[in-house]
């Protein structure tokens, strides 16, 4: 096999130009579980991470200063010939070095040229962000990470250029230079017979047109900026949520810290149900009725409107332990109602322990609302005999 030089030097090209695919290849795999809002509370209130679109801040410092200037303009231009006239009339009377007069009036000047501008710049990025996170306080994006100074060019690449994230910040930025431009050149070809005749206008005539042209080009590029961060700001919250993307091992983990071992949960609601069994005698008792199949299945209940947020299964018993149920109740005035379907299906689906479910609840009301009357009249005897 021969080797032209041309085709060398194709090779060579092509492999220097060639580009991993794995760069386009998601950051981390093994991630497809949605986060948890613990994990999403936990980011933005540890780590200060949170879904934020800097093209919003950038439209609303832009437009909200821009706003003031085109209401402040003629203001702040008086107030502006007005210092210079002040200081080229006394420029051979006033020493700048030794006469501190001019530093304070200079001073004074500025601020009141600069200062509105700066409060409410600073008043929209604060509201910008505010609009967006709500109100959150960390140090932790500005702590010192000195593993990020050493520059990881490969990483850089592969996020800047080589990702979704890279591709949808080229198309956004083209859209803005497109946006500027063309509000630019519409604007311009509007006022151009009055730019063309402003050799022959006065000082002030083109002073005035060329400010009004240019605060409405800043008014409407920010404008058009602002409608811009609105698919911006879905991006990044789409990016955002995808960062924290969990795993289904940590999803495990997450839910054993906060919400325990499932192994260790089901051996406590065991030993409840055993306890609560063992204690059938009692817990009958003290039950508001008892619901039979009638021979079958009994299953006792009891509800406390103050402190249960649902009837309470406290016994239930098949055959033989149905029959002990039953007896309890007759011994202590409990009331026994005849359901055949409320029976079975208690009896199948819950465990002593457990609140009726809520598919019952209409039935189970009927029957508590029927035998109410009747508790009340035991727990009064019960009292005046104590």
């Amino acid at each position: 096999m021969t080797f032209s030089p041309e085709s060398l030097c194709r090779d060579s090209l092509e492999a220097a130009l060639a580009i991993d695919l794995q760069w386009f290849a998601a950051e981390d795999e093994g991630r497809t579980e949605d986060a948890s809002e613990t994990k999403i509370q936990r980011a933005r209130e540890e780590e200060g991470r949170v879904a934020k679109s800097q093209e919003l801040i950038g439209a609303l410092v832009l437009l909200l200063p821009a706003l003031l200037l085109a209401f402040l303009g003629p203001s702040m231009l008086r107030t502006c010939i007005e210092m210079l006239r002040f200081f080229f009339t006394r420029a051979v009377e006033l020493d700048s070095v030794e006469d501190r007069l001019v530093a304070g009036l200079f001073f004074r000047y500025f601020a009141r040229l600069t200062l509105p501008l700066v409060i409410t710049g600073m008043l929209a990025g604060i509201l910008s962000n505010m609009v967006q996170t709500g109100f959150i306080f960390t140090t932790k994006p500005i702590t010192p990470d000195f593993s990020r100074v050493l520059p990881r060019f490969g990483q850089y690449f592969q996020r800047t250029l080589f990702s979704v994230e890279g591709l949808f910040n080229f198309i956004k930025s083209i859209a803005k230079m497109v946006i500027i431009g063309m509000v630019a050149f519409f604007l311009i070809r509007g006022e151009m017979e009055k730019l063309i005749n402003l050799e022959t206008a006065s000082l002030w005539l083109g002073i005035r047109t060329v400010a009004s042209l240019a605060i409405r080009l800043l008014i409407i590029s920010a404008l058009l900026l602002l409608v811009l961060s609105i698919p911006d700001y879905m991006f990044q919250r789409w990016r955002h949520l995808e960062s924290l993307r969990m795993s289904r091992e940590e999803v495990k983990e997450e839910r054993k810290l906060y919400e325990g071992d499932p192994f260790v949960r089901s051996r406590i609601r065991a030993r409840m149900r055993q306890m609560m069994s063992q204690n059938m005698a009692v817990n009958v008792s003290k039950a508001d009725v008892v619901i039979t199949n009638p021979t079958h299945y009994a299953v006792a209940l009891e509800y406390n409107r103050k402190t249960m947020r649902a009837p309470q299964i406290t016994a239930k018993g098949e055959d033989e332990a149905a029959l002990q149920i039953r007896r309890i109740a007759r011994d202590n005035e409990v009331p026994i109602v005849e359901n055949r379907p409320l029976a079975r299906a208690l009896y199948a689906e819950t465990e002593v322990g457990d609140f009726v479910p809520e598919a019952y609840f209409t039935v189970v009301a009927a029957i508590l609302s029927k035998v109410m009357g009747i508790n009340e009249d035991r727990r009064r005897r019960e009292a005046q005999g104590a």
